[in-house]
Order: C-alpha cells, then sequence, then structure tokens
C-alpha cells in the first residue's frame, strides 16, 4: 500500500511540476508577443482546459479523432512554448507570424472547446441493442395467440370449411419503433424513397416477424 501510495505522490509531483513550468512558458510566450497582464495569464489557463477536455473524449471511447485533433493542437502550443523559451526564440523581437498565432488563439481554443463539450456522439448499436433488451424485460409477456374460431357446420354437400387462425401478435418496444423511426427517415433522405422491410430488419437486426410489425406502425 505504501508503494502504491510512493508511486502516485511521485506522479502528482511531476505532473505539478511540469504544469507549472508549461504555464509559465505560455505565459512568457502571450507576454513576449504583447499580451500583457490579465491576458498573459489566461492563454496557459485556455491551453490546459483544452487538453483536458480533449482528454475526457478519448477517455469516453466516443468521438476519438477528433479529441486527438484538438488534442494534438493543445499540445503543440504547451510544447512549442516550451521549446520556444528554452534559447531558440528572441523574446525581446517575437516574430509577426508568432504574434499572429498568439492572437488568434482564444478563437481556437474557444472553437475546439465548444465542439469537444457540446457535441453529442451518436448512439452506438451496442448501446440501442442493450436499451431495446432492457425495455423488453420491464414490457409484458407478449400476448398469447389466439384460439382460431369454431368452424361453421357447413352444408351436406359442401366440404368443411377451416376458419382462418389468427397470428400472433408480436410485442414491439416504443423504444425500438422510436429507432426504427430514425433509421427510416435517414433511409428516405438518402435515397428518396421509404425504407422496405427487408432494409429495415438488416438495419434493425430483428427477425422478420418483429421487422413486419414494426414496418406496420411506421
Amino acid at each position: 500500500m505504501r508503494a502504491q501510495l510512493a508511486r502516485v505522490d511521485a506522479v502528482l509531483v511531476q505532473a505539478l511540476i511540469a504544469a507549472a513550468l508549461s504555464f509559465a512558458h505560455i505565459h512568457d510566450i502571450a507576454t513576449a508577443a504583447g499580451q500583457d497582464g490579465w491576458k498573459a495569464w489566461a492563454y496557459p489557463i485556455s491551453v490546459d482546459l483544452l487538453l483536458v477536455a480533449a482528454w475526457r473524449r478519448l477517455r469516453s471511447g466516443s468521438g476519438k479523432g477528433a479529441a486527438w485533433c484538438w488534442f494534438v493542437i493543445a499540445l503543440a502550443a504547451s510544447l512549442g512554448a516550451n521549446v520556444a523559451t528554452a534559447g531558440l526564440l528572441d523574446l525581446a523581437d517575437v516574430p509577426a507570424w508568432l504574434r499572429i498565432l498568439v492572437a488568434g488563439w482564444p478563437a481556437v481554443a474557444f472553437l475546439g472547446g465548444t465542439l469537444l463539450a457540446h457535441s453529442a456522439p451518436g448512439a452506438s448499436p451496442v448501446a440501442v441493442a442493450e436499451e431495446t433488451e432492457d425495455e423488453m424485460d420491464q414490457e409484458d409477456e407478449p400476448e398469447p395467440a389466439r384460439e382460431p374460431s369454431t368452424p361453421v357446420l357447413p352444408a351436406i354437400d359442401a366440404p368443411p370449411e377451416r376458419a382462418p387462425v389468427a397470428a400472433p401478435v408480436v410485442a414491439v418496444p416504443a423504444a425500438l419503433v422510436a429507432h426504427a423511426r430514425k433509421v427510416a427517415a435517414e433511409h428516405h433522405t438518402r435515397t428518396g424513397a421509404p425504407i422496405d422491410t427487408p432494409t429495415l430488419r438488416a438495419r434493425l437486426g430483428v427477425p422478420a416477424p418483429m421487422a413486419e410489425a414494426i414496418a406496420a406502425q411506421l
């Protein structure tokens, strides 16, 4: 237990040192680029917040492409400030292109943070299937098949007729019907034609009787 705490403490100390140094380097670059006062302190905060937002999206397991893109952008801003303040850049004579990058960074950070924090990732098929199974478990048992009606006695010279047997009623969860409507609307938008039952069954991955019952409710 103590060894584990020692490893955790070492990681925390290392993270605090790296964060403090990077914070100071970005502050120095912002000051050299003409962003003095409180503005120079706001720049490293925006870089760190963008890194945190990108890291949280990566940990969520969805939208990893956008998360990696903004994580690399924020990491490049932090790493670039660290390298530039290591003697490779004359802070007394900052080039014009660096001043442009520093001045445009707030808009870039705001765009990236907004996209990462407020973009809703699409529901995965596994999540939809789990939600459907949960709601199907909560639903009442399917209605039993109705008994065939008693046949009417035919005339003497006529052969006996069999009464039609009603098809069993398939219970369809409301969540699955709502998801099917979204799939049908997407198909109609993409192809311009209503979705047919085989295509609907393939998209939802349900048996044929349930697909027909869902198609009847669309």
